[in-house]
């Protein structure tokens, strides 16, 4: 069973195409969305769920390929399928090359645009949680106080409390309530736990 909050993004200019794939798709149970543009659909709030983009690679205005590098840049987990009444080679492989999930010429098969899809969801579902995990992450590491930090980038690279005291020459008990705060904030026991989220969040090691 299709999960109600999956939402497949149609963008395609071809009016016809964007209405029987609509109808198609939400006769498959399928939330929907269908814009005639790029642009239409950029102006959108931005979409956190799982979902993915059927996506024209021959729009006016700005291309599915250019809309395709667009949302790789702002880091969206939404896979693209790509659809293209006059596609060639070199379309494709660029298209796949930069992550796409299938590239598919019209008219293209129910059932290969079924399977396209449920592979694209299975990738946006992992796709979006490992981004949320970094957000928590980073929102972890984000509540930390300046002098937390401090202690933070030297309990990572493996020092002790008393070398981490004479680095940052303070009382080695100070750094010891720094560390009980770190790990109250971060929700761990242990350096290893606090290594874990700080690798998660990207700012390991520090420099």
């Amino acid at each position: 069973m299709n999960n109600k909050t999956e939402t497949i993004f149609i963008i395609d200019d071809d009016e016809s195409v964007r209405r029987s794939l609509s109808l198609f798709l939400k006769a498959a149970k399928y939330n929907v969305e269908a814009y005639c543009c790029s642009e239409d659909y950029l102006a959108r709030e931005t979409y956190d769920g799982i979902g993915c983009l059927i996506l024209d690679i021959n729009l006016g205005g700005k291309t599915g390929l250019e809309l395709q590098e667009e949302l790789k840049i702002n880091g969206s987990h939404l896979p693209i399928i790509f659809i293209t009444g006059i596609g060639n080679i070199h379309m494709s492989v660029t298209a796949l090359k930069k992550g796409a999930i299938n590239f598919l010429e019209k008219p293209f098969e129910e059932e290969e645009l079924l399977q396209s899809i449920s592979e694209a969801l299975a990738i946006s579902k992992k796709m979006k949680a490992e981004n949320d995990e970094l957000k928590n992450a980073r929102n972890l590491i984000g509540s930390l106080t300046q002098r937390e930090n401090e202690v933070l980038k030297y309990l990572l690279t493996g020092m002790l409390n008393k070398q981490i005291a004479n680095e940052l020459k303070i009382a080695e008990h100070t750094v010891k309530l720094h560390r009980i705060s770190i790990c109250e904030k971060l929700g761990v026991k242990s350096v290893a736990e606090i290594i874990h989220i700080a690798e998660k969040a990207r700012a390991y090691p520090y420099k």
